[in-house]
């Protein structure tokens, strides 16, 4: 049984063609790709990438400068922290939310529209393995072929379950029987009509927005469409902690708000959401609203 897309990059001692991170005494990290015959430089002298290449992970080099750098692969959130961007990148801890939160397993057969540089994609093409599907939609060229280099840089080739079209969602999705949709775009409520059609019943549409307005626009779209639950909305944030004998401490700079996340699960064909049991504030809708609770969300 041959192995996993990229699961022999992921073990065994340094290779050439493998991507090395180095940490420097101060916690910096360097990630360059493995050459025979090459040097690596910083302002604190050189080292040939042989010294590396047949060590094992986790070894340490020296530079001409004496300074030890610790030789190990990069892990997958440092991988896209350090890649050439054409977009924003979906940070780890919202990509690590998404494959929890949007249940992305095995073999699952997944639409993303909004690949961006290509971040959350290597995480979904991961999580789904060499027999799902992953459909990605990028409206702007640039921007797809920076992510398919991205991509393929970490597998180390096209990954079997990916494939990328440039273009809208809206007018281009022509998948069918898919059970997660994950839509990371400025206006994600212009492709729910398309994708509440393609999802399965108890499939899992996410959505990922920057701003409190496009979450609201969002939520009360996927409420007027209907054929979806009642969504969920949060947004993550971490914070390290620093650890020195005595002196154990939250950091003064934390990761905060990078985006929102939402969810939704389709429903089957032809059933209408339960009423909503929560009342909103008075003056939570505008006069003119004509939308689901337009009645004040009235409990039964």
């Amino acid at each position: 049984m041959s192995e996993p897309t990229g699961a022999a990059r992921r073990r065994g001692p340094f290779k050439v063609g493998d991507q090395v991170q180095l940490t420097d005494p101060k916690g910096r990290h360097y990630t360059f790709t493995l050459e025979a015959g090459k040097n690596f430089h910083t302002h604190k002298g050189s080292f040939p990438h042989d010294e590396l290449i047949g060590a094992p992970e986790g070894s340490v080099v020296r530079t001409t400068g004496n300074v030890a750098y610790l030789a190990l692969r990069p892990l997958l959130p440092d991988y896209v922290l350090s890649m050439p961007r054409g977009a924003a990148v979906v940070y780890p801890k919202d990509a690590g939310q998404i494959l929890a939160f949007a249940d992305i397993f095995p073999g699952a057969r997944v639409v993303e529209a909004g690949v961006g540089s290509g971040s959350l994609s290597a995480f979904l093409l991961r999580a789904i393995g060499d027999h799902g599907m992953l459909h990605s939609y990028e409206r702007r060229e640039d921007f797809a072929e920076i992510a398919q280099q991205n991509v393929e840089r970490y597998f180390g080739g096209p990954h079997p379950a990916w494939q990328l079209t440039v273009g809208d969602l809206q007018d281009n999705l022509s998948d069918t029987e898919v059970d997660r949709v994950i839509l990371d775009m400025l206006a994600p409520w212009e492709c729910l009509e398309a994708v509440s059609k393609a999802l399965v019943p108890g499939g899992i549409l996410c959505a990922y927005v920057a701003t409190t307005t496009q979450l609201a626009r969002t939520v009360e779209s996927i409420r007027e469409i209907g054929g979806f639950n009642e969504p969920t909305a949060w947004e993550s944030m971490i914070r390290n902690w620093h650890i020195e004998g005595l002196a154990v401490r939250p950091d003064h700079r934390m990761i905060g708000h990078t985006g929102f996340l939402l969810t939704a699960r389709r429903l089957a064909d032809g059933v209408e959401p339960p009423m909503r049991r929560r009342r909103p504030a008075k003056g939570a809708y505008g006069e003119d609203y004509t939308g689901p609770n337009a009645d004040g969300g009235n409990p039964r």
